[in-house]
């Protein structure tokens, strides 16, 4: 499954490299990638191994705020 999550405050490679890194550790999510420009991360993952709150959880522990 995909799905795309809006993140703010993203501004900076070092941002980009936090984000991805942070979910590319949770067991299920197979891909992340942020695009700085729009504020967005897509993220392909399998729901029967990773919840959405946990995802969020993982972006929101490295200081970035996820909208719905």
């Amino acid at each position: 499954m995909e799905r795309t999550l809006n993140v703010q405050g993203m501004s900076c490679g070092h941002c980009k490299m936090s984000v991805e890194g942070a979910l590319k550790n949770l067991d299920g999510v197979s891909s992340a990638e942020v695009n700085l420009e729009s504020g967005n991360v897509n993220v392909a993952y399998d729901e029967s191994k990773v919840t959405l709150d946990a995802m969020k959880d993982a972006i929101e522990e490295q200081g970035y705020d996820v909208e719905e």
